[in-house]
């Protein structure tokens, strides 16, 4: 049931972050300094760690989509779901953990 919740929550979060961009990316047709004036906002560290929530909410949704259509279109996905939730947890953090570390190094450069 967990992974439920969190493939929703991660979905509508990629949905949420795909919505403002396009809007702010759309300023450039509008009004570029407005446009470089939206974009300076987001060179906070606090934005910092909404991006890299972002990576982890991507990275989470697309492997957990991956196993919701092994279990879907795999005659033994049903019986074999808890495992492949498994393998995504550890996939997942063998992934993230890296990843979060180099952007945590890359911010903190960042906001020296």
């Amino acid at each position: 049931m967990w992974s439920w919740v969190l493939h929703r929550i991660t979905g509508a979060t990629i949905f949420f972050f795909l919505f403002v961009h396009v809007l702010d990316t759309a300023l450039v047709r509008v009004s570029p300094q407005t446009y470089n004036e939206v974009v300076a906002t987001y060179k906070t560290p606090i934005v910092g760690l909404m991006e890299l929530g972002l990576v982890a909410a991507v990275g989470f949704h697309a492997l957990n989509g991956i196993r919701i259509i092994l279990i879907d279109f795999w005659a033994e996905g049903p019986r074999h779901q808890k495992t492949m939730l498994w393998v995504v947890a550890v996939v997942y953090l063998l992934v993230m953990v890296p990843a979060a570390v180099a952007i945590g190094v890359h911010m903190m450069e960042h906001f020296r």
